[in-house]
């Protein structure tokens, strides 16, 4: 009767286990995918200033060869 119960406890310690790694792996997950839409966004930013930068090059070549 006493071996039923520790088998029981253990049984239940190692459910209560499992759903706290369950619910770790869903926070990770939610975290990687935040983490893969901020990535997306700066992407996209990165390419924005990266063509302004390229426009601000293009029309500074341009005053210059217009000056000399």
């Amino acid at each position: 009767d006493n071996q039923d119960k520790e088998e029981e406890d253990d049984k239940l310690r190692l459910i209560a286990e499992v759903l706290e790694l369950q619910h770790t792996l869903d926070d990770l997950s939610q975290r990687v995918d935040n983490v893969k839409e901020e990535n997306a966004k700066l992407k996209s930013e990165n390419q924005v200033l990266g063509q302004y930068i390229d426009n601000l090059m293009a029309a500074s070549n341009v005053f210059r060869k217009s000056g000399t």
